[in-house]
């Protein structure tokens, strides 16, 4: 067994999604598309008496990676480096949850497949309402399409064979808790239509579409991220509104043409991953 283990999860920001509840948290989750971003989430698990939790250096309470922690009955000090915002679409409680799930199985031997640790940490996630569908995505990488809800024993995933430069603007966060805790019937319908274009023509362009839709259908497009749109359609570019974010992205220089200085970075294929781990 190691005494320290690192995992890297990219970021995955959500383009459409539905929403499905059951009782059983590895049932509720969502159909939906995505893209897993080479911008992600180094999570180094250690060892501890106590469980805590810091993201780039500053204690912070994620609901998520302590319910990780409790299911594989292991107190540990979990880490987390990143450059993305906490809360403005990109997976980052997601990300924590599921390396956690990878570094802390290495840690403790606990011997755990992939779908396993998966499944506590989309169940994790799902309990502490701060996503359904992004852990999944993260584990497998690329551009995931999310053809059935749930963990990965119920959830059937496809993707879009393609790669490309991504930029992204964040103007601000939205509450996912507050989202799906609210009536999420438009969401679900225009989620499903989304899905339905996008299985009929798997390619970026249809998934940018679908997503440009489904933003405007579901009642989730903000004014200040609608403008940002406009102004990369108006230079040519393709961008859609990353669920559930106050966050613009675009493919290949779409931002940078409409006057923007956004991040960049591209498309991560591989999904989630242990580094290599510190011995005892």
């Amino acid at each position: 067994m190691a005494g320290v283990a690192h995992a890297f999860v990219p970021g995955h920001v959500t383009g459409f999604f539905t929403t499905h509840t059951d009782a059983d948290p590895t049932k509720t989750g969502s159909q939906g598309g995505g893209v897993c971003l080479s911008d992600g989430v180094t999570v180094t698990v250690e060892r501890a008496s106590e469980s805590a939790v810091r993201l780039n250096g500053e204690p912070i309470d994620i609901e998520a990676v302590t319910r990780v922690l409790d299911t594989l009955q292991v107190n540990a000090t979990v880490s987390g480096e990143t450059s993305l915002p906490l809360g403005s679409g990109f997976g980052v409680s997601g990300a924590l949850a599921l390396g956690t799930a990878f570094a802390a199985n290495i840690v403790f031997g606990r011997q755990l497949s992939e779908n396993e640790l998966t499944t506590i940490a989309h169940g994790a996630e799902v309990q502490a309402g701060t996503g359904l569908g992004d852990v999944v995505a993260q584990a497998r990488g690329g551009i995931p399409i999310r053809l059935e809800p749930g963990g990965p024993q119920h959830n059937y995933l496809d993707g879009i064979p393609a790669t490309a430069r991504v930029e992204y603007y964040v103007l601000g966060s939205l509450s996912t808790d507050d989202v799906l805790g609210g009536d999420t019937t438009n969401i679900t319908t225009a989620g499903k239509a989304a899905l339905s274009q996008v299985v009929n023509e798997p390619t970026l362009t249809s998934f940018m579409q679908a997503s440009r839709t489904f933003s405007r259908e579901s009642g989730l497009l903000t004014e200040d991220v609608q403008s940002v749109i406009s102004d990369v359609a108006e230079a040519g570019g393709d961008a859609a509104m990353a669920m559930l974010g106050e966050t613009v992205f675009a493919l290949g220089t779409g931002l940078s043409d409409a006057g923007y200085d956004p991040a960049i970075c591209e498309i991560h294929h591989p999904g989630a991953v242990v580094l290599q781990s510190d011995e005892q």
